[in-house]
């Protein structure tokens, strides 16, 4: 099993940045793609980027591409989410989540494992 926590989440005012950081621990982290999914109050959680297992891949969803950047350190079982430009649409819990395919997926049912999330607050 694969024990996902994240971190860095916090209050920022819109054009803000923060960078969200996720910590796997408990099998071998390379044997996984890495997502990141949001859920704002009261929506469905949404896909917002993956990472292949190589890191060699990756895939923005419209609404973040451009803004936010995912990166993995395979050397420190991490991966992270540098968002710039912050906007208050933004605003939701983000949750780091781990898949066996090799390029991860857009679907939330393709992950296998995932964090308890971390709060993003962006005012106007």
């Amino acid at each position: 099993q694969l024990q996902l926590n994240e971190s860095g989440g916090g209050l920022v005012q819109a054009g803000g940045s923060l960078k969200l950081s996720c910590a796997a621990s408990g099998d071998t982290f390379t044997n996984y793609a890495m997502g990141w999914f949001r859920q704002a109050p009261g929506k469905e959680r949404e896909f917002v980027v993956v990472i292949s297992w190589s890191g060699d891949y990756t895939y923005y969803s419209d609404s973040v591409e451009g803004r936010f950047t995912i990166s993995r350190d395979n050397a420190r079982n991490m991966v992270y989410l540098q968002m710039n430009n912050l906007k208050p649409e933004d605003t939701a819990v983000y949750y780091c989540a781990a898949s066996a395919y090799y390029r991860g997926s857009i679907s939330s049912g393709d992950y296998h494992y995932w964090g308890q999330g971390t709060q993003v607050t962006v005012s106007s």
